[in-house]
């Protein structure tokens, strides 16, 4: 089953439990699915979707982290609980020692020679990595093994 239709069958599980705070989230995130899909005049693959979802949480961590600034607890609650939600639909993470086993085959097979190469490094290791591991710490990963 694809992403996509995991997502509309939430909703429909969601509506059926009157569940309003999962049922909310699912469908800020169909919202955001067609109106990339509407935008672009395509269909949204996993990928695309994935990408969708991983924005998505990245808003969340940044809203929570402002709201908690400013003392909206209340506000930073909500976001925490859509956070639960947006988590659910993304792949299991890598370890730290996965990711730098990509990062090494990476690095050998883009032939990089150091920083000035990074750039051949990440587009070869994105796809593979994308929402499987924070693209921050798999960057700095590179760097390190390519400044060596």
């Amino acid at each position: 089953m694809s992403l996509k239709a995991q997502i509309t069958e939430d909703m429909k599980t969601a509506m059926r439990a009157k569940d309003s705070a999962k049922l909310s989230t699912i469908r800020l995130i169909t919202a955001a699915i067609k109106q990339k899909e509407v935008d672009e005049r395509i269909e949204l693959d996993d990928a695309q979707v994935l990408a969708i979802v991983e924005k998505m949480i990245k808003q969340r961590k940044d809203s929570i982290s402002q709201f908690e600034a400013g003392g909206r607890q209340d506000l930073a609650d909500i976001e925490k609980a859509e956070l639960v939600v947006l988590s659910a639909y993304m792949p299991e993470g890598l370890s730290d020692a996965e990711i730098q086993a990509e990062v090494t085959a990476a690095v050998s097979a883009s032939g990089a020679l150091g920083p000035q190469d990074m750039g051949k490094v990440m587009a070869i290791i994105k796809p593979k990595l994308a929402g499987r591991a924070d693209m921050g710490t798999v960057s700095a990963m590179i760097k390190a093994a390519l400044t060596k």
